[in-house]
């Protein structure tokens, strides 16, 4: 008999034992924002298993078309599909936030761990540079971009991921100063390491692990900036279907159809809200702190 009430508390505790300590203690909004994200991963890998009919397919039959059954977040001003152009838009939206953080943070590591480790001239020189560059607004840096090379993907990259690469490589600098008077690393200087393995095994990871955290967040705040560049007519032009080419191709029917403007703003909101939050939380779980 007392084998049998033991049996289902062995097998409950088996199965808490499968699940990860931070996932069993993740809030539901985390959860909830982990959803959000895996829905939009798969609508950027597969897009066909979750829109319902061809982003271009014009319908001018099915013209402006309030959400409903048919069309969840009704048509276009071409009587296209906006669910379908909001889940393939989804590629091209989350590409230029990575694309613009990646590069952010390749220009900001150089810079930053230059700046950390050179000299006292070199790290003026670098602190004025990025003064300079960190004055230019992003938009302003992107009117500059596309009176040269033409407004485009590449473009969007280009300017917020130059227009935030100044704050990442301060935040850097910052942390390598802090690292590299560190015990530890004083204690390696003194058992005669060579300087570039000191470098590379003690100051570089330990600089950049609290950067992880601020990597995320900066996804969406691409994603929020690349947006707005679209929506006034610095990124991809329609009909293209990039979340911000959705917002400047719906401007102009925003009394007779709110859904053009709604629907990919809600887009672009629950991305970056959900990306923010799982930083956060990454950011309490690295630093030790109470997730609830």
């Amino acid at each position: 008999m007392s084998t049998l009430s033991h049996t289902p508390n062995l097998t409950s505790r088996s199965r808490r034992a499968l699940v990860p300590v931070w996932l069993r203690e993740a809030p539901v909004s985390v959860l909830l924002a982990g959803l959000v994200i895996l829905f939009f991963v798969v609508a950027v890998l597969f897009p066909s298993l979750l829109a319902t009919s061809s982003p271009t397919q014009i319908n001018l039959a099915e013209t402006l078309k309030a959400p409903s059954i048919h069309h969840i977040f009704g048509t276009d001003a071409s009587g296209r599909d906006l669910y379908s152009r909001v889940i393939y838009g989804a590629h091209l939206s989350l590409l230029i936030g990575l694309g613009a953080t990646a590069l952010s943070m390749s220009i900001a590591v150089i810079l930053g761990v230059t700046s950390g480790l050179a000299g006292a001239w070199v790290d003026a020189v670098i602190n004025r540079g990025l003064e300079v560059v960190f004055a230019f607004p992003v938009l302003l840096l992107a009117l500059l971009l596309v009176s040269v090379v033409g407004p485009g993907v590449k473009t969007e990259i280009i300017a917020v991921g130059i227009g935030n690469a100044p704050g990442y490589a301060r935040m850097i600098r910052g942390q390598v100063l802090l690292v590299k008077d560190a015990g530890y690393v004083e204690s390696a200087r003194a058992l005669g390491h060579p300087y570039g393995k000191i470098v590379r095994r003690h100051i570089f990871p330990n600089a950049m692990r609290p950067l992880l955290v601020t990597i995320t967040l900066g996804i969406g705040q691409a994603i929020v900036w690349a947006s707005g560049m679209a929506f006034i007519g610095l990124g991809v032009a329609p009909p293209s279907p990039e979340w911000g080419a959705l917002l400047d191709a719906g401007r102009d029917f925003i009394t007779q159809a709110w859904w053009l403007e709604i629907m990919p703003g809600l887009a672009i909101v629950l991305v970056t809200l959900a990306i923010t939050m799982l930083g956060r939380y990454l950011q309490q779980r690295l630093e030790g702190g109470n997730s609830r």
